[in-house]
């Protein structure tokens, strides 16, 4: 096991790499935990549970909503929950993301921990500090910045990931790779994703680059003024049609990457599209889609990123270095026609 300690602005946070469960022991009592999970996770690790408080959630993003973190709620009531109470969430981005908005409000604030047990939640979901809800069709519309005490990295978990969720999590990789880490991107396009499933080091290294570099680049802008809004590339039109078409998260960021590359060479000359096409192609993620323009346009009005009538787009300069363009959106809607029109 590997332990790093990240300083936030009100919060240092603990990341335990290549830990096993057990050792959640020895960073919270027992006694006054209660764990978050759901239901799949509970019946697949059911012994991983043993003499922990347990409150299950129903797994899919329709029920990342009030109603259940309303629920949640009175279970916690229901268990004399106090202030001296320490969450953790046990699972995927859905679960990691819950945790942290209960965490942030029950009683305005408790401790909060996590053990993310999807790759993509691994390298990026549960990272940041970013916790919410979808309300309606517009994901994670309502929620908090708020960073967890920890995170506990057990890759046993990963043993039971089918080979979609695989390549979700490789999406978010892919991303990082394309805005911040060249050499990442090289090391990728020379592998496959079955290099890393065999090779129980490489996979524990990447996951801790990951998830360290979006970390300092929280760390540097916490609140999303800034260099932040880099790790949104390909999340602008990916969200909307993750949504719209329920899309797994890895597969509609692909896509919108694939998109926001195109962009990148009608605003700043870009010239590595195919690179990253064909490396998102390598891990098994799509980059075309097939989606009514109009839906999509409605809900991207609706996205955080947007200011007056502008979005603030992610774009490449070249893989490794990104920046955020303010875009019209009656401007975006040409482009994305006429590429949508050219496939």
């Amino acid at each position: 096991m590997q332990k790093k300690i990240l300083q936030f602005s009100s919060k240092r946070v603990s990341y335990y790499f290549d830990a096993d469960f057990s050792f959640l022991e020895k960073i919270v009592d027992k006694k006054y935990a209660a764990i978050i999970t759901d239901e799949n996770i509970f019946k697949t690790f059911k012994k991983k549970f043993d003499g922990w408080n347990v409150i299950l959630i129903k797994a899919g993003e329709e029920y990342k909503v009030q109603d259940t973190v309303d629920k949640i709620v009175n279970q916690l009531i229901g268990m004399e929950a106090d202030r001296k109470t320490f969450l953790i969430g046990v699972g995927g981005g859905i679960v990691t993301d819950i945790t942290g908005y209960v965490g942030s409000v029950y009683m305005r604030g408790i401790k909060f921990g996590f053990v993310p047990t999807s790759l993509l939640a691994m390298v990026d979901a549960s990272i940041g500090g970013k916790n919410g809800i979808d309300v309606g069709v517009y994901k994670n519309l309502v929620g908090t910045i708020n960073q967890p005490d920890f995170l506990l990295y057990d890759i046993s978990f990963l043993k039971s990931l089918p080979q979609h969720e695989w390549a979700n999590g490789f999406a978010e990789i892919i991303k990082h790779a394309c805005i911040k880490d060249a050499k990442l991107f090289k090391e990728l396009e020379k592998n496959k994703l079955a290099h890393y499933q065999k090779n129980k080091p490489a996979l524990v290294g990447l996951i801790q680059r990951n998830a360290l570099l979006k970390s300092i680049i929280v760390q540097k802008d916490e609140f999303e003024t800034g260099e932040r809004q880099l790790l949104n590339f390909g999340h602008t039109l990916g969200h909307a049609i993750e949504k719209i078409y329920d899309l797994p998260h890895g597969q509609a960021i692909s896509i919108g990457m694939a998109t926001a590359c195109i962009l990148s060479e009608h605003y700043l000359d870009f010239k590595e599209t195919s690179r990253i096409i064909s490396t998102l192609d390598k891990y098994g993620l799509p980059t075309l889609a097939e989606f009514e323009p109009k839906k999509v346009f409605d809900m991207m009005k609706m996205d955080k990123k947007k200011v007056k009538e502008s979005i603030n787009y992610v774009l490449l300069k070249k893989i490794g270095e990104a920046q955020t363009k303010s875009i019209a959106i009656n401007d975006l809607e040409k482009i994305i026609y006429s590429i949508i029109r050219a496939r």
